[in-house]
């Protein structure tokens, strides 16, 4: 791990982080009419290109595949079957990744996909296969694309949402830093839409207290999370001691804007304590 779980900027956190999980909400990715944003894509791979020159190194856990899949297929939007949903992410998978690859291809960086589940990372064998791909995609210089396999998930297989897949990437990975893209600026004293006095929390030490602290609502249009997925993503990354950035993915040149200062978000520091416990357990 690098020095900024001991850092209580975004900007510092970025800075001294090498290895950055970034995970993309459906809602950042989704334009007003739920179709794919294909525009802000380029622009995020562009960013991506930007702090891989730096000497970083990115692993992107991607949503949008039901939304890429009603884009596609837009007369199946008011089907509810479950059987239809999962065809959907079958369907708006493949367009997904095409649409990255492209992107990407613009930057001249090679992607390559991987599709998991719960199981995948109850597996210790599975595990190790998925943290020797991870490492070495990387190392190749290829961006890897992350997203549940929703076509073959149910539910006792299912992670639920991908800010809880990002937490359990940053551990697999041992990154030092995760950055969760939602369509809000972070996490606020109350809803921002509905109660206009409410407050950025610009960094938390303290997730027990956050919790007594702020009104949880409910997940939002085309995604699967909300406050309470988020706040259990930190909650994972942070006890080993990964500290974790929620900001708007919507906001222009969001990436480049928190690296530089420029956009707002909240910073939750890592537990370094929770780091040390787990290190003397693991030892025994």
């Amino acid at each position: 791990m690098t020095d900024s779980t001991n850092d209580k900027t975004i900007v510092s956190t970025i800075k001294s982080a090498r290895k950055i999980v970034i995970k993309i909400g459906s809602n950042t990715l989704a334009k007003d009419d739920g179709t794919t944003n294909f525009e802000f894509m380029q622009k995020f791979a562009l960013q991506c290109k930007n702090l891989i020159n730096q000497g970083k190194q990115i692993v992107l856990v991607s949503s949008g595949a039901q939304v890429s899949g009603l884009s596609t297929i837009a007369g199946w939007a008011r089907k509810r079957d479950v059987h239809y949903r999962q065809a959907l992410c079958a369907i708006g998978q493949v367009e997904l990744i095409d649409k990255w690859r492209s992107a990407f291809a613009e930057q001249k960086l090679h992607i390559g996909q991987m599709l998991l589940t719960k199981d995948d990372f109850a597996d210790d064998h599975r595990t190790l296969n998925m943290r020797n791909t991870l490492f070495t995609l990387v190392d190749e210089g290829v961006v890897p694309i992350i997203n549940e396999n929703d076509t073959v998930s149910f539910d006792e297989i299912r992670i639920g949402d991908n800010d809880n897949l990002s937490a359990l990437t940053a551990i697999l990975w041992s990154a030092d830093l995760l950055i969760l893209f939602s369509d809000i600026d972070g996490i606020f004293t109350d809803n921002p839409k509905v109660n206009k006095d409410a407050k950025l929390i610009e960094v938390v030490e303290n997730l027990e207290e956050l919790r007594k602290s702020i009104t949880i609502g409910t997940t939002n249009d085309f995604g699967t999370g909300g406050i309470e997925t988020k706040i259990q993503a930190a909650e994972k990354t942070t006890s080993y001691g990964i500290p974790m950035v929620l900001a708007n993915g919507k906001n222009e040149n969001a990436l480049e804007g928190l690296a530089s200062g420029k956009e707002q978000g909240t910073l939750f520091l890592a537990n370094e304590t929770s780091l040390l416990s787990a290190i003397i357990k693991g030892s025994k």
